[in-house]
């Protein structure tokens, strides 16, 4: 089923696992929820081998367990959970996650935008349906929110703060009052929440500003914040993994080489360094510069090697898919990653040669490209 699928959603994807899970745990399960917390963080976070298990569960997402642990906690009692960090800090996957796990359904999504309104988190009506038999429960289109309060299950909002405040001040009255009123309808006309209910939420740190969430609305929510992912061996674990899953997706048979791992992790770290030092945006690559990033600078350099290269991950293509990925703005980000060649990358390639001279080379030559 998951081949027909563009990308499955992680009940689909780990389905198998979910239902070995699910019959081996004897551990309470609050609500409606088809694991406990003990297997839900199992299933996030792996096995050790200290749990004993006849087999192992994979680890799926990297990061502190506590930030796990503190979301299930949040899931179980009856507030909602927020994720707030920077782009690329696994805070979608992290929710997709959890709500695969206690739900056995992540798909029920809004997804915030300055477009979103009330109805897109309450419900809307099928025109035709309301002209032919008038208005009824029936011809009511309901949300994935509204969805996910008559089944007592997991609801998820993307990018919460990217949303208006009308939106915001609805969703704390669902938060708060656990129903929803339909006044249009003259009987049937509230839909209350099932036990299980809750909403995980999810905003980018970087759009602070743009509809700042009220007080109302935070009382109601739990907040977890995902850090950006600076240790290397944590980075290099996360991306072999996206890399693994990118390989097997494509069917894709190409080794990652440590070394050029390695090449990719320093540059980012060299790149995280000079944007912390910088006394200006101008100074700052546009890029959050974050692992997810990463992934996208190796999966193109990967495609690039399968489709139009010899099937060979090479250094110099992962230079060029650097440069490409990174230099969004011209001419400034163009001028940050020129002056970063030569300032770090070349004094490197001298001191150290090997691949270091060829990342200096490919990054040279797309950078002269793209000027």
């Amino acid at each position: 089923m998951t081949d027909e699928m563009l990308r499955a959603p992680a009940e689909v994807k780990y389905a198998e696992e979910l239902d070995w899970l699910e019959s081996i745990d004897d551990g309470h399960k609050p609500f409606s929820w088809r694991l406990s917390p003990k297997m839900v963080r199992l299933f996030v976070l792996g096995s050790e081998r200290a749990d004993g298990l006849d087999r192992e569960v994979s680890q799926k997402w990297f990061g502190d367990r506590s930030f796990v642990e503190r979301s299930i906690v949040t899931l179980a009692s009856d507030r909602g959970l927020l994720l707030i960090g920077d782009p690329g800090t696994g805070k979608s996957w992290l929710a997709e996650l959890l709500s695969a796990a206690i739900s056995r359904n992540s798909t029920l999504v809004v997804q915030g935008t300055a477009g979103t309104t009330e109805d897109h988190i309450k419900y809307s009506w099928n025109v035709s349906m309301v002209i032919a038999k008038g208005q009824s429960r029936e011809s009511m289109i309901p949300s994935p929110i509204m969805t996910a309060m008559e089944q007592g299950v997991i609801g998820r909002f993307e990018e919460l703060t990217r949303s208006t405040s009308d939106v915001q001040d609805a969703l704390i009255s669902i938060l708060s009052e656990k129903y929803v009123s339909i006044p249009e309808l003259d009987d049937d006309n509230i839909v209350f929440a099932q036990p299980g209910f809750s909403i995980i939420a999810t905003a980018n740190s970087r759009d602070r500003g743009v509809n700042d969430l009220s007080s109302a609305l935070k009382r109601r929510f739990n907040f977890i914040r995902i850090p950006v992912v600076t240790n290397k061996r944590s980075e290099a674990e996360i991306v072999r993994f996206r890399t693994t899953e990118l390989l097997r997706r494509h069917q894709i048979e190409l080794e990652l080489p440590p070394t050029l791992l390695d090449i990719l992790l320093q540059s980012f770290a060299d790149l995280r360094a000079a944007a912390a030092s910088a006394t200006s945006d101008d100074e700052k690559l546009e890029s959050a510069l974050s692992t997810a990033e990463q992934i996208g600078v190796l999966e193109d350099a990967i495609l690039h090697s399968q489709f139009f290269g010899d099937r060979t991950l090479r250094v110099e293509t992962l230079a060029a898919s650097l440069v490409g990925s990174l230099a969004r703005r011209s001419p400034e980000d163009l001028a940050i990653l020129n002056k970063y060649w030569h300032g770090v990358i070349e004094p490197r390639s001298k001191q150290d040669g090997g691949p270091w001279t060829d990342f200096l080379e490919g990054g040279r030559q797309a950078i002269a490209t793209l000027s």
